[in-house]
């Protein structure tokens, strides 16, 4: 779809398009919607990135908390999104080893136990390797810094999302 068009859809048509960039979250892009007509995809993303920041502690939260486990149980049954699958399997989650999956069920573990949400990485660039390498590290950061953390990765998911669907 061009960012011409999607501007030019009602409300409804706008938020079905985009509901899905931030994940099971469309009050994002109900938000955006308001804002409308974009000039460009940057300035899409900022409006987008920008109600997220407004929208306060509890719904920040909240979008971190609907995120699925990086190769976890809801990817093993297929139950993540379309966007989340074709992520996933982008890095190779999908091919993990017996082995490997134990250690991204104990990582994952260890991580939502530490700060009670789901690791978060935009994954596109990474392998295997580097997302154990970014989880080992991140377990290390403060609750503060996970969430600033966790946001900021996740409107990098977003941007790459978007790039994904307007051309």
């Amino acid at each position: 779809m061009t960012l011409d068009k999607l501007n030019s859809l009602d409300a409804t048509r706008f938020v079905a398009a985009l509901g899905g960039v931030f994940e099971h979250s469309p009050w994002v892009a109900e938000a955006a919607a308001r804002l409308r007509p974009f000039a460009s995809i940057d300035d899409l993303h900022r409006a987008m990135a920008a109600a997220v920041n407004a929208a306060g502690q509890v719904a920040q939260l909240r979008l971190i908390r609907v995120h699925p486990d990086l190769a976890g149980k809801a990817a093993r049954q297929g139950d993540l999104t379309v966007e989340s699958t074709s992520e996933q399997k982008s890095a190779g989650l999908d091919r993990l080893s017996a082995a490997e999956f134990e250690e991204f069920h104990r990582l994952n573990n260890a991580y939502q136990s530490r700060f009670g949400f789901p690791f978060i990485l935009a994954v596109r660039g990474h392998d295997k390797h580097s997302i154990m390498a970014a989880f080992r590290q991140r377990l290390n950061n403060n609750s503060g810094e996970e969430v600033s953390e966790a946001l900021r990765q996740i409107a990098l998911i977003a941007r790459f999302r978007l790039d994904d669907l307007i051309a």
